[in-house]
């Protein structure tokens, strides 16, 4: 009888020692990541307070609370709308006008030049969003930079234009500041796109008698499929788990109502009012929002054909 030896080719060998490796991370990523939020869920579950042990299991009781009668004029609902309302009005401008000025700053790069308003564009991520928020909250009083400069633009002469207390201009103002801080951070994921395109294939465009119009929508942007992907998704989860700037100016004694996203219904009603049920349940509906989102955008981006080049 004959006795089968085991043969290991090099490539198993690398493929085994390398998930053995990547252990060590996929057990630190399962305990930040997916504990927290098998915890949540089973969290929102039950009727759970911050204070006292005790707690019943009520199945999707929270759930069917916060779309029928809400924390009082704090609902769910409000949140949704004011979140959508956010991210539209900061996602959307963020994308396009990071490429724009992406695609800009590689059209004018010369030598040390570029760096500069890189490095520029760049120092506003770098700075704290509670910093961040509080200097334009300054800012954005009547008596501050941007209403004196409003009413330079407009010509008009001392007046107030309500950026913190008119409830638009109060949402407006809250996307200003995340749009701010974030741009310069996207900007240079684009560049860092547009730098990896091959200089060759607009010299053969050139060639061709392409104008600079035709080879950014038939060049450019094809080639920048991979990183528009990356740009929309990071860009796009950043504004629908926005808290810091909100939360600066509600403490600041702004009107809590217009700009009440869903990260701070879910502060205000886990941490300063204790139902931690209701806020576990909160969390897991932004979950699946952001999930939702992101697997349509992977699903249009896979919709269109690659470019190889």
């Amino acid at each position: 009888m004959k006795h089968r030896v085991k043969t290991y080719s090099i490539e198993r060998k690398q493929a085994r020692y390398g998930f053995l490796f990547t252990v060590p991370c996929l057990l630190f990523f399962a305990m930040f990541s997916f504990y927290p939020i098998i915890n949540a869920f089973i969290t929102s579950l039950t009727n759970r307070r911050a204070v006292g042990r005790t707690w019943d299991f009520t199945g999707f009781e929270n759930y069917a609370y916060l779309f029928t009668k809400g924390n009082g004029g704090f609902s769910l609902l409000n949140s949704l709308r004011a979140t959508g309302v956010f991210t539209l009005g900061c996602f959307v401008p963020m994308v396009v006008i990071a490429l724009l000025l992406a695609v800009l700053i590689m059209q004018l790069r010369k030598p040390g030049h570029s760096k500069f308003f890189e490095l520029s564009y760049y120092i506003p991520a770098v700075l704290s969003s509670v910093v961040a928020a509080t200097i334009w909250r300054i800012m954005f009083q009547p008596t501050g930079l941007i209403n004196q400069l409003s009413n330079t633009i407009l010509f008009t002469s001392g007046k107030d234009y309500h950026w913190l207390t008119d409830n638009g201009m109060l949402v407006a103002s809250t996307i200003i500041v995340y749009f701010w801080k974030y741009i310069g951070y996207f900007t240079i994921l684009f560049i860092t796109g547009l730098a990896s395109i091959p200089p060759t294939i607009y010299e053969a465009a050139i060639v061709d008698g392409s104008n600079r119009w035709h080879t950014f929508w038939k060049i450019t942007l094809p080639l920048l499929k991979p990183t528009v992907m990356l740009v929309s998704i990071m860009a796009m989860l950043q504004c629908l788990k926005t808290f810091s700037t909100q939360y600066m100016f509600v403490q600041g004694g702004t009107a809590r109502l217009p700009i009440d996203v869903i990260t701070m219904n879910i502060y205000f009603t886990g941490i300063r009012n204790g139902y931690l049920g209701r806020a576990s349940a909160m969390s897991i509906i932004l979950f699946f929002i952001m999930l939702i989102f992101t697997y349509l955008q992977f699903s249009a981006q896979k919709g269109g054909e690659d470019v190889e080049y």
